[in-house]
């Protein structure tokens, strides 16, 4: 039995990567999917079942499913990371404490692969749904002993030269409001060493420099759900690309589903499975890029876990999103629309939730959004949120354990040159000595 499951782990694990070339790649894209453990990707494949069929069909994450690597931090903070520790492991190949942003658990700085990618001439890039300052991206840019110096890891970002150069040459997602302050704007700075500004996704089309700075929100972008592309992710992803493939030498990006954890910290499952499809159409995009540049590698995986997702609940056998497909906006917009409001619209709310709400469910949202109304602070003016989000998990049979990480195992996609390499289970350092490896370091 033992021999069986061997055999049957490694068919899916190579794949069809069995006859790939040993050649270092060209080009290679770091995707993270931030708080996308397991069951992320189980519960997108019954997101986007076909209704019709008997079959479940596959999505793009089970196309290009290799292994799986554990997250857990440097000793000192436990076996639950944070963004930041997981992010620096990835980049740099270090275990560090929560929070550490480039930086070793004695505060030291250390390298990550998008630094060294640079000094070989290669065009650099990231593109994410957050503020572009946020733990993951900074952990390949910056080096700070906590990732909530935002400003100074801002600043990082125009001030650290590699062989004399800016670290990243595109930069795609929000932040507004770490890059443009009373004390220093980094924006004009950016402009004036030649990078070109925008501050609209309707400018993506409009970018004819190399250098680019694109921030698109005062911190992180809306919620897929609520923002006028919901496909965001994949537009700037194309974007970069275009950009940064001008160079012969070949590029390292970095892309970040940044708000899937946002969903899963907030036990959002509509707002987690929306962030979900923005990277899963950005995924198969670049299967299509892949196809055609075959020098590239696109290494994909999960810093940590969020929310303890469960699909299925309250012992009942049963999940049941469809109904999340029928939603206009988040619970977080729908709230914030109606604690304006004297007295509450359910007509409305129905409107944007794209189903009808029972009476019951009525009766539970009357006192959140007296709540709402009255109460002063951030906690009470999320209760009519929280509320509705406590509805659609009834609704779907959706579980939640916490508002925070977990430390279970996370999934490792990779396609193109040298996917196998990353085949099996193996730690999150891996993936950044792997890298390491394939961009020549010894």
């Amino acid at each position: 039995m033992k021999k069986v499951l061997s055999s049957l782990m490694l068919c899916a694990a190579f794949g069809a990567s069995a006859h790939q070339d040993t050649e270092q790649p060209k080009n290679i894209i770091m995707i993270v999917g931030d708080g996308m453990g397991p069951a992320y990707t189980a519960a997108y494949r019954y997101f986007k079942d076909n209704p019709d069929t008997q079959a479940v069909e596959q999505t793009v994450f089970d196309r290009i499913l290799v292994g799986r690597s554990t997250t857990y931090p440097a000793k000192v903070s436990g076996i639950v990371t944070d963004s930041a520790a997981s992010g620096t492991a990835l980049a740099t190949g270090y275990k560090s404490y929560n929070g550490a942003i480039g930086v070793d658990v004695n505060e030291t700085p250390v390298k990550s692969v998008m630094h060294y990618a640079k000094t070989l001439g290669k065009s650099t890039g990231l593109v994410v749904t957050s503020q572009i300052n946020h733990a993951t991206p900074a952990s390949y840019v910056a080096h700070a002993k906590s990732r909530r110096m935002y400003n100074e890891i801002a600043d990082q970002y125009f001030d650290i030269k590699i062989d004399g150069k800016h670290a990243v040459d595109v930069m795609l997602g929000g932040g507004w409001q770490y890059f443009i302050r009373d004390d220093r704007d980094l924006t004009k700075e950016f402009q004036q060493a030649g990078y070109q500004y925008i501050d609209s996704y309707s400018d993506l089309n409009t970018i004819n420099n190399n250098q680019v700075l694109g921030l698109f929100a005062d911190k992180g972008l809306p919620w897929a759900l609520d923002d006028t592309n919901r496909h965001r992710l994949k537009a700037m992803t194309v974007a970069a690309i275009d950009r940064l493939d001008n160079n012969d030498n070949g590029f390292f990006m970095l892309i970040e589903g940044s708000q899937i954890d946002w969903g899963g910290h907030a036990n959002d499952v509509a707002a987690a499975m929306t962030e979900m499809d923005d990277l899963a159409v950005t995924v198969e995009w670049l299967e299509g890029y892949v196809a055609n540049n075959p020098d590239t590698l696109v290494v994909m995986t999960a810093d940590h876990s969020t929310g303890g997702f469960t699909i299925g609940a309250n012992g009942e056998y049963a999940w049941r999103p469809q109904l999340i497909h029928s939603m206009k906006a988040s619970p977080e917009a729908i709230s914030k629309a109606q604690a304006k409001l004297e007295k509450l619209d359910t007509q409305a709310i129905n409107a944007q939730l794209g189903f009808e709400l029972t009476k019951q469910e009525i009766v539970l949202l009357l006192p959140a959004h007296k709540t709402t109304r009255d109460g002063s602070d951030r906690k009470a003016k999320r209760a009519l949120a929280t509320a509705l989000k406590t509805i659609i998990s009834a609704r779907t049979n959706t579980g939640w354990t916490t508002s925070g990480h977990t430390g279970v195992d996370v999934p490792v996609f990779a396609f193109g040159r040298q996917q196998s390499l990353f085949a099996g289970q193996i730690d999150n350092t891996d993936i950044a000595k792997k890298i390491f490896t394939l961009l020549g370091k010894k």
